[in-house]
């Protein structure tokens, strides 16, 4: 018996483009908020930090260790620095999993909606935060839009191209948008930190992290704009209309036909996730012990005193000189996380092209997710060896980006792998059990084993990059062996 012929490809058309342009929007601000937080994570704590100092001062408390437990590598720093790395993970892998439920009871585009003004809006509120409690709550609204976000764009795709290869095409190439996401935040952290002078006053001070959280809130202006034009799923709404719209539940994802599926992807999306929070995203805390940095920052220190002196000024002060030397040192930071965002999109692009045309979804995930095992415990291995040597900054930034290019591919890999494998009514829940609760919890998870593990006092760059290695190389492995149990995709939830 031959199969049914797919639906003919579908001419875009205005309707078309603005679902995409606004699931391209999301994507990329997805991406950004949550690679913001490795850029701005060490200054934030440091501003945060001082009314706290300041009060041990004034109460007589200021004992050296009771400071130095803020200071980088310290007790209070490691602290905080895992809190604000893996609750906001916890909560929005919760939430998200709410948010998926409500993907297919609500409908696609009122989630997305609601997701993308969430995490915008808290975003800007973040950057205006005058506590630690205040960043981190913010934090965990964010987190809570963006995986909310995911889940809803991605069903909402899905369901509005009915033809296989068309919908391959769409998933694959908006999403590669997320990769232009990293592009931006390490543009805008740049800019702030070169510009930040400039802006105005926040808090009596000019902090570049403050301005970088703030830009966050970019996404909710063309979405306020569009908003009224844009239609619900039409696969989904058909099937409300009609009455045929099962009611979504989280147990369905364990019936005997779905559970398989269910178990398995979490735990891959976990070891995908596993990887990049791991390692790569601790690339900015091992990236000032590379001797090329150190150099640099100590020659714009020295350059600074030397312009003082034949200016005939007083020399700048100690924490002027300091502040200087953070500065350049940051500045290599987001130079080496634009290359490995290089990396991303190029990665998104190649598994753009390979999906159209390789049959098996198993294979498809292999031919990243294998190299991405061995080119992330390798290149951090090296790192944790490597950083005292001059001439290795090069290098660094094309580690970066190979192994952005292997393990940011496997994120868009389940963009289109998902809506697959999923009913219609059960398709955004499902999705989001294995982005949110694999992913989101399971697989961030590994940024607090990352800093557990690497804490040391100074911090220690080869320390952190060496544990980076064994802890994204643990995740990489059960990734690779839980693989050979992902299903394929059945023809018909694809056109349900």
């Amino acid at each position: 018996m031959s199969s049914p012929q797919p639906p003919a490809p579908k001419a875009l058309g205005t309707t078309e483009w603005l679902i995409c342009f606004i699931a391209v929007i999301g994507f990329a601000f997805d991406i950004y908020e949550l690679l913001m937080l490795p850029l701005i994570v060490k200054p934030a704590i440091a501003v945060l930090s001082a009314p706290l100092i300041e009060q041990m001062v004034q109460g007589g408390m200021a004992r050296p260790e009771a400071v130095a437990q803020w200071l980088p590598g310290g007790e209070m720093y490691v602290q905080w620095a895992r809190t604000l790395f893996f609750v906001p993970a916890i909560f929005g892998g919760i939430f998200g999993l709410i948010g998926g439920y409500l993907t297919d009871r609500l409908g696609r585009r009122r989630v997305l909606t609601f997701s993308i003004l969430l995490y915008a809006f808290a975003a800007g509120a973040a950057g205006l935060s005058t506590s630690l409690w205040q960043l981190l709550f913010f934090r965990c609204l964010v987190f809570i839009g963006v995986c909310v976000e995911f889940v809803a764009a991605v069903a909402w795709l899905a369901e509005l191209f009915p033809n296989p290869a068309q919908r391959e095409k769409v998933l694959g190439f908006t999403q590669a948008f997320s990769s232009v996401g990293g592009f931006m935040v390490s543009g805008a952290y740049l800019l702030c930190v070169n510009y930040a002078n400039s802006l105005p006053a926040i808090h009596g001070g000019h902090d570049a992290w403050r301005y970088t959280l703030i830009s966050g809130l970019i996404p909710a202006i063309p979405l306020i704009l569009i908003r009224p034009f844009l239609p619900e799923s039409p696969v989904w709404a058909k099937k409300r209309e009609a009455g045929q719209l099962k009611r979504a539940s989280l147990g369905a994802l364990f019936t005997p036909e779905l559970a398989r599926t269910t178990i398995v992807t979490a735990i891959i999306v976990a070891s995908c996730y596993g990887m990049a929070f791991g390692a790569i995203q601790h690339l900015p805390q091992i990236v000032p012990g590379l001797a090329d940095v150190k150099v640099a920052a100590k020659a714009k220190q020295e350059s600074m005193v030397k312009a003082a002196a034949d200016a005939g000024k007083p020399a700048p002060d100690a924490k002027a000189v300091a502040a200087a030397g953070r500065q350049e040192t940051e500045r290599f930071a987001g130079e080496v996380q634009m290359w490995q965002e290089i990396g991303g999109m190029a990665g998104r692009l190649a598994l753009a092209g390979v999906i159209i045309f390789v049959v098996s979804k198993r294979t498809v995930l292999r031919i990243f997710q294998v190299p991405a095992l061995g080119c992330i415990t390798l290149f951090f291995w090296w790192l944790s060896n490597n950083l005292g040597q001059s001439g290795n900054l090069e290098i660094v930034k094309w580690g970066a980006a190979l192994c952005g290019f292997f393990v940011v591919a496997t994120f868009s890999f389940w963009g289109n792998y998902l809506p697959l494998v999923y009913p219609v009514h059960l398709r955004g829940t499902g999705e989001s059990f294995a982005a949110n609760i694999g992913g989101r919890i399971l697989g961030t998870s590994a940024a607090w084993f990352t800093f557990t593990f690497a804490a040391a006092k100074p911090p220690d760059p080869a320390k952190i990059a060496l544990t980076a290695a064994v802890v994204a190389g643990v995740f990489a492995i059960v990734g690779v062996v839980a693989s050979q149990w992902l299903t394929e995709p059945k023809p018909e939830h694809a056109d349900e």
